[in-house]
């Protein structure tokens, strides 16, 4: 792909993701959070944990639309193209491991429900995910940081005296970054994925042949195309707070209630801005 399409592709999900991503996130962050803080379970303390990784994203991703706008070329201060990588991809990396965890946790409690009832704990959700951030910001903070200072203090080799970011590496720094890339590959996402797909695919089974859960069940408690969230990298962010709409009620509500507050505050406007027309029609709609 030219770049000449390459980067105005990359520039629109950028925003796209932005500008959808970070309401959206920030509303289930506040839902999951109340729901913490009122009843823990472990799914519940999972998907707080995924929403704040994607919103690390969304917060560093007005540095990478930068970087897309410009040519890929990092114009923006030196200090920024290692801290920005490495919360871009972190967040990419650690949202695979949180997806991996909440599909083992869906899976056991239809496989084993009565065994799992006894151990399933919110404290070791909360083990998981201490592991989970520890490990990741550990390998993402040695290749983004730790290498970025090591191996040339630009980052990468120079081109044309424009600086680039992460970009134009050389034989050397290949061969000590390539066999870190490919634990990357495998670790943080090939087996998180292919036991995602594992628990899912099983799910899916285990609730299609129970006789006794309607369809419109079967179908919320199962959303097993969130696996495909693990392909869409930095679209993840915008993809999870959908598939927490369609799977969690409280989730819905949350959304239903600010929809409702933001109609609410329109027709507030509207009666003083004295629209009459508009302003019977969000009463009617009220009520």
């Amino acid at each position: 792909m030219s770049s000449n399409v390459y980067i105005p592709l990359v520039l629109t999900v950028y925003i796209f993701t932005f500008l959808t991503g970070l309401p959206s996130n920030l509303l289930a962050f506040y839902t999951f959070l109340v729901k913490v803080r009122q009843k823990p379970t472990p799914v519940d303390i999972l998907l707080l944990n995924l929403t704040v990784s994607d919103l690390f994203l969304l917060i560093f991703l007005p540095f990478k639309m930068v970087e897309a706008a410009s040519g890929m070329e990092w114009l923006l201060p030196v200090f920024l193209c290692p801290l920005t990588n490495y919360f871009y991809y972190n967040s990419i990396y650690i949202s695979s491991l949180f997806l991996m965890a909440v599909s083992v946790d869906r899976y056991l409690g239809v496989a084993f429900p009565i065994k799992y009832k006894v151990w399933r704990r919110p404290a070791y959700a909360v083990a998981t995910s201490v592991v989970f951030w520890v490990v990741t910001c550990a390998h993402c903070s040695f290749v983004y940081i730790v290498q970025y200072e090591v191996l040339s203090p630009n980052g990468t080799a120079p081109s044309n005296n424009v600086s680039h970011c992460y970009e134009h590496f050389s034989p050397t720094q290949l061969q000590i970054l390539l066999p870190v890339w490919l634990e990357f590959f495998v670790i943080l996402f090939c087996l998180p994925f292919i036991i995602t797909i594992f628990c899912y695919v099983n799910l899916v089974r285990i609730l299609v042949a129970l006789p006794n859960i309607s369809a419109k069940r079967k179908q919320r408690a199962s959303p097993f195309w969130r696996v495909y969230a693990l392909l869409l990298s930095t679209l993840n962010a915008t993809l999870d707070p959908a598939i927490f709409y369609f799977s969690f009620t409280a989730v819905q509500r949350a959304f239903a209630n600010c929809l409702a507050g933001l109609w609410h505050k329109l027709c507030t406007i509207l009666a003083r801005c004295h629209l009459p027309c508009l302003t019977r029609c969000g009463e009617g709609a009220a009520s």
